[in-house]
């Protein structure tokens, strides 16, 4: 396997897609530093919740770029728990940005507080998970909404691809962490992998491809989530890990950062919907109203006479 791989990607910031040929099996890899770091960085949440924020931003990473949207696909989940809401952003890459993940979650911290079982299920509730891809040139927005599984947002997303899709796929999530000496504030590293039968290899239906799929299956589910966030372990290596039996081809990574295209544009748009009254409500004393981004902590400033 080794020898057919492709020169060694970086080892953060990245996904890179690879494909078991033999089995009809295609897989993606995803391990976020700097791009998680910044998108869990607007707001502090307990270890429990950013592990799950972590998870969803990882899995847009996963999902968005293999299906190599050039607009945007968004992951969120709703629920009755304490972490009501989560959602992450992927972008397609364009003409002057590069492709890029964004992510928010609201905790209703005294419910939180209050919870003596910080599992998944227990944080989300019951709920649901919401997939919606919006094509930036032609096509039509899809959305596709699925239970929310109380084993978390991989089995969440499994299913999701077994009711939209039916195609096969197993999916594991990971993020921790990093504490740097002298900064109290954690940085967070998300990581994910996935596996998928491809749609022709689920229409053969080939017994011995759908043995090489339980198989393979069961490996992906033993890698550690130290591994999935490890920047210092080589994804290729990660991979050799895992599949050393079988021929694995790897594609060349493709970077991924943190994004956010929210700007006073957009905002001064929806505010225009608004009756003078509504709007005067939002202003501060000298008239102007300040919105912030809750993706990415940036303050807009609209003055009453661009909404005039």
């Amino acid at each position: 396997m080794p020898d057919k791989m492709e020169p060694a990607s970086p080892y953060g910031d990245f996904v890179l897609p690879f494909d078991i040929a033999k089995a009809g099996v295609r897989g993606r890899l995803v391990r976020l530093d700097a791009a998680s770091a910044r998108a869990l960085s607007a707001h502090a949440l307990p270890e429990a919740a950013a592990r799950v924020a972590g998870e969803v931003v990882a899995l847009g990473a996963l999902l968005g770029s293999a299906l190599k949207l050039d607009g945007r696909l968004t992951i969120q989940t709703k629920g009755d728990g304490p972490l009501d809401l989560v959602t992450a952003d992927y972008y397609g890459a364009d003409e002057v940005r590069a492709r890029g993940v964004r992510g928010y979650a609201r905790l209703d911290a005294e419910r939180f507080a209050g919870l003596a079982d910080k599992a998944f299920a227990a944080l989300a509730g019951t709920g649901a998970l919401a997939i919606t891809i919006e094509p930036k040139m032609g096509g039509k927005t899809y959305q596709g909404i699925v239970e929310l599984s109380s084993a978390g947002i991989g089995a969440s997303a499994e299913t999701y691809f077994a009711q939209s899709e039916q195609l096969p796929t197993v999916i594991k999530l990971a993020a921790a962490p990093l504490y740097v000496a002298g900064d109290p504030v954690p940085h967070w590293r998300a990581g994910g992998i996935m596996l998928q039968m491809t749609p022709d290899a689920a229409k053969a239906g080939v017994e011995s491809r759908s043995d090489d799929w339980d198989r393979l299956s069961l490996l992906l589910k033993t890698v550690e989530d130290l591994e999935l966030v490890d920047t210092s372990l080589a994804p290729e290596t990660l991979l050799w890990r895992l599949f050393h039996d079988d021929e694995v081809r790897v594609q060349p990574p493709e970077p991924v950062i943190f994004r956010c295209d929210c700007d006073a544009t957009r905002i001064t748009t929806v505010l225009k919907s608004y009756t003078p009254e509504d709007r005067a409500g939002l202003a501060d004393p000298d008239g102007i109203i300040r919105a912030r981004c809750e993706f990415c902590g940036k303050r807009h400033e609209i003055p009453p006479d661009t909404l005039a």
